[in-house]
């Protein structure tokens, strides 16, 4: 099994259980359950590989959608057993997130993009996903609160890839370094309030 697949495999995985969990906040049904975390799961790939114009990663394996399915079945059965199933999905999400944002790098350096095309994908892949889960269960999306930093976490860790394969550095190595980045900007902004600086609006000039 390649890095990708892998990567791959992990992001659906991490990503269904947040969607499962946001299912469970709004208390659907097990169907409910599988829908939003799939496309939780493969939101974000599914974004990257149309635009990459390859071949739409759980199209040629459904093994994905299993794994997302399965993950949705454990949290229907035990989400009762967390004690704040809002923090726990803003933590499941930041690793989610550390793995998804790898693999957008991974699938576009696999097509020989240029720079600016492993960033963009770095940050559709880590960021669709949960944007979708959002939008679709009527909650404010983790992407857009303000000042949060989620979206800056992705670009920096796919900046980071971007660097070192720069420098010569070899893939593995370059995508350690981009989970890294991006985990530790999104633990920071949860843990220290880490935040960005917002647009304020100002009375018009006379």
């Amino acid at each position: 099994m390649s890095a990708l697949a892998l990567l791959d495999y992990a992001s659906v995985f991490v990503f269904a259980l947040t969607g499962a969990l946001v299912a469970s906040r709004a208390q659907l049904d097990i169907v409910g359950f599988v829908f939003i975390a799939c496309i939780t799961a493969v939101g974000g790939g599914t974004v990257r590989d149309v635009i990459l114009d390859r071949p739409v990663f759980w199209v040629a394996n459904p093994n994905f959608i299993i794994v997302a399915s399965v993950a949705a079945f454990v949290v229907f059965f035990t989400a009762h057993l967390l004690e704040s199933r809002y923090r726990t999905i803003l933590w499941i999400d930041a690793l989610a997130l550390a793995v998804a944002v790898p693999a957008g790098v991974a699938a576009a350096v696999a097509m020989e993009s240029v720079w600016p095309i492993i960033l963009i994908m770095g940050v559709a892949t880590g960021c669709f996903g949960g944007l979708m889960r959002d939008v679709v269960c009527n909650e404010v999306p983790l992407v857009l609160k303000q000042g949060e930093l989620y979206v800056t976490c992705a670009f920096a860790g796919a900046g980071a890839a971007v660097v070192l394969l720069t420098l010569g550095q070899p893939l593995p190595l370059a995508l350690i370094g981009c989970a890294a980045v991006t985990l530790a900007l999104r633990v920071g902004s949860m843990a220290f309030g880490w935040r960005l600086p917002v647009y304020k609006s100002r009375p018009p000039r006379v």
